[in-house]
């Protein structure tokens, strides 16, 4: 096919552009330089083989993959692992919860990179997580009879608009697949019409994920170095063409006349933002100061930057109101199911779509609110912090919400253990 042919040819050029990117990326953190070759040509050692091989590309799908392993591990405890993702904070992420399970990179889509890694671990299954699609490993696969997955599955209006406009180059991928457990009813329509088969709705695996006793424990800390204080969380602050979004809501809440002593937590989405985000409140004159700091947080302070990684649900534990970033920029939204699952009233921003059946859900049950502007975030946080009695109510249905839609970990790793016991 001509224009797989052309994929390819593009794909023998690109590693010299990516390497360019990962230097560039590296100046603000330096983890990208880490574990370089496995991204390319580098071979692994002690590389183990016949294994059951997930990928999920960053920590949120690290995340929503962990009950889902969990699960596997103790109904398949003989099998091996191994789990790829392609960022820092990802790799991070897999050896805090599996330190005993083998993580690397995945190297890029180039088919000479594709065969190498398939020799080098020779799974059992290749099982990629919510919306990674692969061309040439899905294919590779097919072609090697390893049988593939796609779980946790999901497809906006807009990514499938994207892929329809090269449906010849990635309807064969789609359609490889062995199986397709999807979200949600209209995720399951969207991946049939670019080419998926055998789809099954089992519903989202982050309603299964909840805060650890460590958590808990962390929360508390917090709650002590900030003292009895009206608190709003603002989590996985992000930035797109140029427009901060901790920078909006901080532009916005220096003009707000909110509650006396209401201290604003945001944490920033990427590791890099950590430091621009202090100096951008501190250059609009509000008190500031850092958690990594580790210092009490002073009666006068009006922001605390959250510069850590792995602490978001303590975070969300200490708070009156969370809101959730990535929805005030248009990169979709961040994970709402978090600070909901923390029994916190959400507030999220308008552009939803890498979890638009979850806030379409937390709407209907009323345990979430949306807001078009910085401005609307910051009535509606007022308001909030104002009436007690609708946040307790928007508390208490949080409950029922998230026992609602629990159990997708489970069946999603039921048709798993049966496509890797069954599979010829």
């Amino acid at each position: 096919m001509i224009i797989h042919k052309i994929y390819n040819i593009l794909w023998s050029i690109s590693p010299s552009i990516i390497r360019i990117y990962l230097r560039y990326r590296a100046r603000k953190n330096p983890a990208y330089l880490e574990y370089w070759q496995e991204r390319f040509d580098g071979a692994m050692s002690n590389a183990k083989k016949k294994i059951i091989w997930l990928h999920a590309v960053s920590v949120g799908e690290i995340n929503a993959a962990a009950p889902i392993i969990r699960i596997m591990q103790n109904s398949l405890p003989e099998k091996e692992w191994l789990i790829t993702c392609m960022t820092p904070t990802g790799r991070a992420r897999i050896k805090e919860l599996f330190p005993s399970i083998q993580c690397r990179y995945l190297p890029y889509d180039k088919p000479s990179y594709v065969k190498q890694f398939l020799q080098e671990h020779q799974p059992v299954i290749a099982i990629f997580m919510e919306t990674e699609i692969w061309l040439n490993y899905l294919l590779e696969c097919r072609n090697q009879h390893i049988p593939t997955a796609l779980i946790n599955a999901r497809l906006s209006e807009k990514s499938l608009s994207s892929y329809l406009k090269f449906s010849k180059l990635f309807r064969p991928a789609f359609a490889s697949l062995q199986i397709v457990l999807s979200q949600s009813q209209a995720d399951k329509e969207r991946l049939h019409n670019i080419g998926a088969q055998s789809i099954e709705v089992c519903g989202n695996s982050k309603y299964d994920i909840l805060p650890t006793e460590n958590s808990y424990i962390l929360a508390e800390q917090f709650k002590q170095k900030i003292g009895e204080r009206p608190i709003i969380v603002c989590a996985s602050t992000r930035e797109k063409n140029g427009i901060d979004e901790s920078l909006l809501l901080l532009e916005v809440w220096k003009k707000t006349n909110y509650p006396k002593q209401t201290l604003l937590i945001i944490i920033p989405r990427h590791i890099e933002r950590f430091q621009s985000t202090f100096d951008l409140a501190k250059n609009l004159g509000f008190k500031v100061q850092k958690r990594s700091d580790n210092c009490d947080i002073t009666h006068d302070t009006e922001i605390w930057i959250g510069d850590s990684m792995g602490e978001l649900f303590a975070y969300y534990l200490c708070a009156d109101i969370a809101f959730v970033g990535g929805s005030l920029v248009d990169t979709g939204c961040q994970n709402i199911i978090e600070p909901i699952s923390c029994n916190i009233p959400t507030i999220f921003g308008y552009s939803t779509f890498n979890f638009s059946q979850a806030t379409k859900d937390a709407l209907d049950a009323k345990v979430a609110l949306q807001v078009l502007t910085p401005e609307e975030w910051a009535t509606s946080c007022c308001d909030l912090l104002e009436n007690k009695t609708e946040r307790e109510a928007m508390k208490a249905r949080t409950y029922d919400f998230i026992r609602k839609h629990q159990g997708a970990s489970q069946r999603m790793a039921d048709k798993l253990i049966d496509l890797i016991n069954n599979f010829k």
